[in-house]
């Protein structure tokens, strides 16, 4: 096969891969430059509405609908944006082999593609139950979530079993996401998780404590501190018992599993430092190989904030990352030295009417503020983190944009927390007046 050349290739068609894709374009990419190569169908879009507007049972998002970069509120990139500015767009793509000495891509179709700059955009997988061989996870109707692709399969099982029966294993972003969209489309959810509470590496016992009631008043069941460690079906292959780790059973027409994700690196192993489960990288997320990035959930980057190496799963620091390394990359050919990837972390959700934020970092003592009652009609509380006598981490429920800027400024600026007790009281006023 013939083999095609690019100057810049970006590996992955996700959320970094679009906005790379955008700030390629803002730098002055010339027509031709730029390929974007992709396992998936579809041009890049916005991944987190898969886990919310997506399995709406009312108005639900579609494609073209939510494509990069709507987000963040930018110009919504259909196909013809990237004809128009002459950037390929190599969909339904696999690359299965990366050589990085001599720059050139192999895709599963024996493809082959070379480039002067590689830009690593591939992801996370999700982890599946088939990989830990339990009993019966290759069921029918056993559901993960990572793509658009299966979305659209989870959204024809809900369709088939109307008012069916559905576990959700673990209790992180996507099982909380997802037990409420699919509750909205009036099924029986019930979720299951191994820790003593929800979002474990996030909450606090006192922040998910609201999150659990909330959920419980929805009519979701929560069981805790098991997991699930088979399956049954029925004579057609279709999910129908979830077998539990403290021997209960409990019955289901659809199980959705979210038990994390795994970064891609696998093509580039024995290639590159690693670090941390990621590919190691300085502040303009260039990589050990000369003209190799690495952005979004496979970078692992000095946070310069913490002043330590961490690696990030959010879209937010995916746009972000993209964003910087193309930047950099310019002021590099421009021999112009570029500033450092100074980044806050942040995170943030949305589940029946409600909304939280969280920035900064979530380590020492912990003080908790406001309304927390899961049957307030207008919940708002929030918690701050205290280290060495300074507020290093916000997290707010149902802030306003005013309110959820002045917690980022109080975890960017780490202010001295003073009495915990008078912190308490403050609350939300003293991130406020910072």
């Amino acid at each position: 096969m013939a083999e095609k050349s690019y100057k810049y290739v970006i590996l992955g068609g996700g959320v970094a891969a679009g906005y790379a894709a955008r700030e390629f374009a803002k730098q002055g990419v010339k027509p031709g430059e730029l390929a974007i190569i992709s396992k998936e169908s579809v041009a890049p879009y916005e991944r987190p509405a898969l886990s919310k507007a997506y399995l709406f049972p009312e108005s639900p998002a579609r494609l073209p609908g939510f494509h990069v970069c709507v987000g963040s509120g930018g110009e919504r990139l259909l196909p013809e944006w990237y004809a128009e500015k002459g950037i390929a767009l190599i969909l339904g793509t696999e690359i299965v082999k990366a050589d990085l000495a001599s720059k050139t891509l192999i895709s599963a179709a024996g493809e082959s593609f070379k480039y002067h700059v590689l830009i690593i955009a591939t992801g996370s997988s999700v982890i599946k139950l088939t990989d830990f061989g339990v009993q019966g996870a290759d069921s029918k109707n056993i559901s993960y979530l990572r793509e658009v692709n299966d979305a659209d399969k989870l959204v024809e099982i809900i369709k088939q079993k109307k008012n069916g029966k559905v576990v959700i294993v673990g209790g992180g972003y996507i099982g909380l996401e997802l037990s409420a969209v699919i509750k909205l489309n009036n099924l029986d959810v019930c979720m299951v998780y191994p820790e003593p509470w929800c979002m474990p590496r996030l909450f606090t016992a006192g922040i998910a404590a609201f999150y659990e009631g909330y959920y419980a008043n929805k009519g979701i069941k929560i069981i805790k501190g098991t997991v699930a460690v088979g399956f049954t079906s029925d004579a057609n292959g279709e999910v129908k018992e979830v077998k539990l780790k403290d021997g209960r059973v409990l019955e289901a027409d659809i199980v959705v599993v979210g038990v994390g994700g795994r970064p891609l690196t696998g093509l580039f192993k024995g290639q590159v430092e690693e670090e941390k489960g990621g590919i190691k990288t300085d502040s303009s997320f260039k990589s050990s190989v000369p003209d190799v990035y690495a952005v979004g959930d496979v970078a692992t980057f000095p946070m310069k904030i913490y002043n330590e190496m961490r690696r990030v799963e959010h879209v937010d620091h995916a746009r972000k990352s993209a964003e910087h390394a193309v930047k950099a990359i310019f002021a590099s050919e421009g021999g112009k030295s570029f500033e450092e990837y100074d980044y806050l972390p942040f995170f943030y959700s949305r589940s029946f009417n409600l909304s939280w934020q969280f920035y900064g970092d979530n380590v020492g003592e912990t003080v908790l503020f406001g309304d927390n009652s899961p049957t307030s009609e207008n919940p708002k509380f929030g918690t701050y983190w205290i280290k060495e006598g300074k507020i290093v981490g916000a997290f707010l429920e149902s802030g306003t944009p005013e309110e959820n800027k002045a917690i980022a400024k109080v975890a960017r600026v780490q202010p001295p927390a003073g009495s915990l007790d008078q912190l308490a009281k403050e609350g939300l006023t003293f991130a406020c007046k910072i």
